[in-house]
């Protein structure tokens, strides 16, 4: 018999497993998180954080979207990437990033009702524990999975804790693996995986200083030094990431991977930062330092019978373009109420297979854009004369020439431009962030085809209904007057019934279909005096649907089924949808 028994069992205490754990929570089931450190993370890490975990958030509760806001830097101050040659040298260029630029900021605006912001991972770590254990998760510190078997019934898994030195066991229905890029429960599992671990290597330099003195006229997350003849980590760039404003910081800079890693204590802290800022006489509080590997390697299956992994366990890579830790978090939303459905009586077992079907496609989508974002660096070097050589005074010869009267200076000035304009697809690839569509049982296709997007689906938002769609964002306002967005209407781990006037139907059949398969739809109505008005017009125009059809959205917020107008058996034809996207 096991020492302790649960419902779902979290090895690993990252955005993943927290937010897992504080979803099962808030739908009433049993878990309990494992954490092989005695605590959160103590280095920031992750800290681009994107509209669509900001939705995963606020579905957890209002309280919790703004506490994290309070603790993040906002959107305004997260600026402009800048490229330069130190934070006191030459600036070469910057880009209007993260939802900054003015056609940006208004797509932000209407494609959610949340805002970007840089919440680093010591910050929303313990925001989203105290969330998951205020509401029912059991946590362990200082607990290591060492493995695990399955039978038909359940997971047993052997953990050491290592304050005693002994080992005991946990019985859960399910085990999720949230522990990381060398996650073991992947390893013990054997999951399937494309790619390569340990491309390049990187040290971090997290250190305090106040450097508001360089920034204050340019706010931004991230300073590209671009500096040739640097004496540490060779010919190539370094990164000055801001973590707290404007006086803690995150230096980043490579070595060579096929060498031993360095140690970076506080003399090699000390010069890297004054080579990156530009002042010889700085001086630094060093709070950490360490090195890691940039990755490329995804998981082509995230599930083995009761057993599924998530976040950097499933898709490892390098920081490009922040999306991490969002990915991790939406993870954990498309798998909680699967896992809570199943294990309350309410789905099959086939519901649980969509999570892989759904969440693979997108490791695969943001390891190969991430990993892409580095190479597209290699234009700025071209146009810096850094792309080939190891001179250091023929590099600064070609960089000095972009001051230059004449053709050829002016052809580089150009160069440059257009591709400084380019890293856009890293630093402000907004449709990577909020497009995902998903292909498994638990979406009921409408027969319509899938709309093509009308601009670069990495770059931009399209707003469709279309199932497997994330729900569009609308603004809605109840009889009061208060403004609410059609994402609010849904979620919180219910399925709901969007319709109008002429669809009340649809209301009939929602709750019949509830009651036969003993689940909670709920149904919003929106129309001139209903409960919800569409007076602005945002709904028809993104809802695709006439005022007689429906749309009928998961827990997660994604569109699983819909109909253009009420049809001549909505009760059998939701009915029919619902048991197919349950498994049932």
């Amino acid at each position: 018999m096991a020492d302790i028994e649960t419902d779902v069992l979290i090895i690993g205490s990252g955005p993943a497993g927290l937010t897992t754990a504080a979803h099962l929570s808030t739908l009433g089931i049993r878990n309990m998180v494992v954490n092989r450190y005695r605590w959160l993370a103590d280095t920031p890490r992750a800290h681009i954080t994107n509209q669509r975990s900001m939705e995963v958030f606020r579905d957890l509760g209002r309280d919790l979207e703004q506490e994290c806001y309070l603790y993040a830097t906002h959107q305004d101050l997260m600026g402009e990437n800048v490229f330069c040659v130190s934070l006191a040298g030459e600036e070469l260029g910057r880009m209007k990033s993260w939802g900054n630029a003015p056609h940006s900021r208004a797509e932000h605006l209407l494609s959610s009702p949340t805002r970007m912001n840089d919440l680093p991972q010591t910050y929303l770590e313990p925001l989203l524990m105290k969330t998951a254990c205020a509401r029912g998760t059991q946590v362990r510190m200082s607990v290591e999975y060492l493995r695990h078997e399955q039978d038909a019934e359940g997971v047993t898994a052997t953990c050491l804790d290592k304050l005693t030195g002994t080992e005991f066991t946990v019985r859960a229905k399910y085990l999720v693996g949230a522990d990381g890029g060398n996650s073991m429960v992947a390893q013990n599992e054997n999951l399937p995986f494309e790619g390569k671990m340990g491309v390049a290597g990187s040290m971090n330099i997290y250190f305090r200083a106040d450097l508001s003195r360089f920034v204050a006229r340019r706010p931004s997350v991230l300073y590209w030094i671009m500096q040739p003849g640097a004496d540490v980590g060779g010919i190539g760039m370094g990164v000055v990431r801001m973590v707290r404003t404007w006086d803690e910081w995150l230096i980043i800079w490579g070595y060579d991977i096929n060498q031993p890693a360095p140690v970076v204590d506080q003399t090699l802290a000390t010069n890297v930062a004054r080579q990156l800022v530009g002042d010889p006489e700085l001086e630094i509080e060093l709070i950490r330092a360490n090195t890691w590997t940039v990755n490329n390697c995804f998981a082509t299956e995230m599930r083995a019978g009761r057993v599924f992994i998530m976040g950097d366990a499933a898709h490892r890579h390098p920081p490009s373009n922040g999306l991490g830790s969002n990915t991790s978090v939406q993870d954990a939303f498309n798998l909680a109420w699967k896992l809570a459905m199943v294990i309350r009586g309410q789905a099959g077992d086939g519901l649980l297979e969509t999570y892989s079907a759904e969440r693979a496609p997108v490791a695969r989508q943001i390891v190969t854009r991430a990993n892409k974002s580095i190479t597209e660096f290699g234009p700025i070097f071209g146009a810096l004369g850094m792309d080939g050589g190891v001179d250091p005074d023929k590099i600064r010869a070609n960089m000095d020439r972009l001051g230059d009267a004449g053709p050829e200076a002016e052809a580089q000035r150009t160069a440059l431009r257009e591709a400084i304009a380019f890293k856009k697809y890293e630093f402000d690839c907004h449709g990577v962030e909020m497009n995902q569509r998903y292909r498994s049982s638990a979406v009921q296709p409408d027969g319509q085809p899938e709309p093509a997007f009308a601009q670069d689906p990495e770059l931009h938002v399209q707003l469709t209904t279309w199932p497997g769609s994330r729900l569009p964002h609308a603004w809605v306002f109840d009889a009061a007057g208060a403004a609410h967005s059609t994402l609010d209407l849904c979620g919180h781990g219910r399925f709901t019934l969007l319709t109008g006037i002429g669809g009340e139907a649809w209301a009939t059949a929602a709750a019949m279909a509830g009651k036969d398969l003993g689940i909670d739809i709920a149904v919003r109505v929106i129309g001139p005096k209903r409960d919800y008005e569409d007076l602005g017009g945002e709904w028809a125009a993104v809802s695709e649907i006439s005022d007689s059809g429906a749309v009928l959205v998961r827990p997660d917020q994604h569109v699983c089924w819909r109909r253009e107008k009420v049809t001549a058996d909505p009760t059998g034809d939701l009915a029919r949808a619902l048991a197919a996207i349950l498994s049932r």
